[in-house]
């Protein structure tokens, strides 16, 4: 059975069964049926679907918003947030996707050259619940827009949202199968993903999730030989220099660190300040964690909403209690609330340092690891003692400082001057443990087509 449970209340929402084996064999022959039309769909009608689907997250975002509330504890208008940012990317590739694929005529000794790109086949799409649409439409609208169709695997805990999803494609008028989604619990999953992957009907890979899972997935579509994209999680840095605007820096620090609680893998975790002006920052940055309204996610006023589920809250209040043992100094938050509800109140620790829980692992969830260093040198030193390479964020009022820095950090993004988000109009994805490959972007669109070259000689 699948479940979602209320991360307010701790009540069962709803319970599934998962699919059955035909029901496996239907969806992924469907999916490849739909395929073989849609390949040879033109553009502008692609083009059209996608801007019925904006049409219809935008004018349902309320009620998705509120799914999101009830199933993993998002605040409704974080959620409807989410929903906007999800049509924006169907605009996106509605408009720009027939010219990012755009065939490339070639100089050689040929009388004829060009490159052209082509759809793969069925996409095999493993999503997680901190975004549950968001992350799965980033990658969707590139990969359908280029001529593939997709099955969707989603995080059990979230099956409310996934459901919808395929009635959205359905009620944009896109073909029926393209939009497959499995209903696969738990401890079915590893069984279920082998029959997926290894179907020679399933053309690629794609999953959003954790380390663990993205070394599953890899190990399964490179023994099958498919392509595989992976965005795993981040630890990721913030630079704060002594000629940053403090002020503006705790607050986007603070905002980045706090969205959707803080289970965000390209969240700010770890504050690297200069000592100069690590007491202002850090006061500063006390005050606006601080400023935050902790409670219940269907408030539209409300910033923190519990956290999707208690392991998850119980991990990061290990990870802080660890940390503390081994010499962090506890500033604020850092203690369960003794109310229902999955809540871990905004933390900030000092001190921190590598050994640490919250300076090696992903910290998923409220809290903001805080180190003071001596100079620029070291910040970067720092930065870059990881095994990730998600984002990372410098703050400075010199911006070719800035930018220097940046390109000097290991990720796959570097924001100066603010916090990093996705966008699709940019690459978006990791180097290291933060996993391969991009999305978003006309990366993301290449990530699934085959790049093909056409070379003609007259006879």
């Amino acid at each position: 059975m699948l479940q979602s449970i209320n991360p307010f209340t701790g009540k069962v929402i709803r319970s599934w069964h998962g699919n059955t084996p035909d029901e496996v064999e239907n969806i992924i022959e469907n999916a490849d049926r739909a395929f073989r039309i849609w390949r040879d769909t033109r553009m502008d009608l692609r083009a059209e679907k996608l801007r019925n689907l904006a049409y219809l997250l935008d004018s349902g975002k309320h009620q998705l918003a509120v799914e999101m509330a009830s199933e993993m504890g998002k605040p409704v208008a974080q959620g409807q947030s989410e929903i906007e940012k999800c049509a924006w990317v169907c605009r996106y590739y509605a408009e720009y996707g027939s010219r990012l694929i755009t065939r490339k005529t070639r100089k050689t000794d040929a009388d004829k050259c060009y490159v052209c790109y082509q759809p793969l086949g069925v996409i095999f799409a493993v999503m997680p619940w901190n975004f549950p649409f968001w992350q799965f439409f980033r990658f969707a609208a590139p990969a359908v827009m280029a001529g593939n169709t997709f099955i969707l695997k989603h995080s059990p805990n979230v099956t409310g949202c996934a459901l919808s999803i395929p009635e959205l494609f359905r009620d944009a008028g896109f073909l029926d199968g393209l939009a497959g989604l499995l209903l696969v619990p738990e401890e079915k999953v590893p069984e279920v993903s082998h029959r997926i992957i290894t179907d020679e009907r399933i053309k690629a890979v794609t999953l959003t999730g954790s380390e663990r899972a993205g070394r599953a997935v890899a190990s399964e579509a490179g023994s099958a030989i498919k392509k595989c994209v992976l965005e795993l999680g981040g630890s990721d840095p913030a630079i704060i220099l002594e000629d940053a605007d403090l002020k503006h820096a705790a607050a986007e620090s603070a905002f980045s660190r706090l969205i959707n609680s803080g289970q965000n893998c390209i969240a700010s975790k770890r504050f690297i300040v200069v000592e100069s002006v690590y007491s202002e920052f850090l006061g500063l940055l006390v005050d606006e964690m601080n400023t935050r309204r902790m409670g219940d996610p269907m408030d539209m006023k409300v910033d923190i909403g519990p956290m999707a589920r208690y392991d998850i809250r119980d991990n990061i209040h290990r990870q802080v209690m660890e940390s503390i043992e081994m010499g962090a100094e506890l500033i604020t938050g850092g203690s369960l609330p003794d109310h229902h509800g999955a809540f871990y109140p905004p933390t900030v620790l000092t001190g921190c340092r590598k050994g640490m829980p919250v300076f090696n692992e992903e910290t998923f969830g409220p809290v903001a690891a805080v180190c003071s260093v001596k100079n620029e040198g070291e910040a970067v030193r720092l930065a870059n003692d990881t095994s990730y390479g998600l984002g990372a964020s410098v703050y400075t009022r010199e911006s070719a400082r800035g930018e220097r820095i940046a390109l000097e950090l290991n990720a796959g993004a570097c924001f100066v001057n603010t916090f990093v988000r996705s966008d699709p109009r940019l690459p978006f994805g990791g180097i290291g443990l933060s996993g391969f490959g991009r999305e978003l972007s006309r990366s993301g669109m290449l990530e699934f087509m085959n790049c093909k070259t056409i070379y003609i000689m007259n006879e």
